[in-house]
């Protein structure tokens, strides 16, 4: 498990998907590799949608990784605003926002926002590492 708070900025949101590669890299998932750039790319949508909809003033937002080998890699992005929470993902072409979570949607087995205890959301996404009846599980 890794997790590090950072500023509701934009410079904060770019130094979050920076911190969660190197962790990845710390734990042998090497940059460059498929599951590295796939949670490259959630970890940076994510945060970026923390700074931009969930900023409070004065408040940081926190990046967490969760690395079951094999298994499971879970990427938590959370922040101080629970009143403003991510829409469904919309699929028409015309509509001016939500492309990320689609991005989101498509890269990962499933996401979800949760309460954050004392105040806030998290958002949490989650990569299925395990081999399944479809298929081999994407490369770590």
């Amino acid at each position: 498990m890794f997790a590090q708070r950072f500023s509701s900025t934009p410079r904060g949101a770019r130094l979050a998907r920076r911190l969660a590669l190197h962790q990845l890299h710390q734990w042998k998932v090497p940059y460059g590799s498929e599951l590295s750039d796939t949670a490259g790319l959630v970890a940076a949508e994510l945060a970026s949608n923390a700074v931009l909809h969930g900023r409070v003033p004065g408040r940081e937002c926190e990046i967490a990784l969760l690395y079951a080998p094999g298994l499971l890699l879970r990427i938590d992005v959370s922040d101080a605003r629970d009143e403003r929470r991510p829409l469904p993902v919309s699929r028409d072409p015309l509509d001016e926002g939500g492309r990320g979570l689609l991005l989101v949607e498509a890269l990962t087995s499933r996401w979800e926002v949760l309460d954050r205890v004392p105040v806030g959301k998290t958002v949490r996404a989650e990569i299925d590492l395990a081999p399944t009846l479809s298929g081999p599980p994407r490369a770590e």
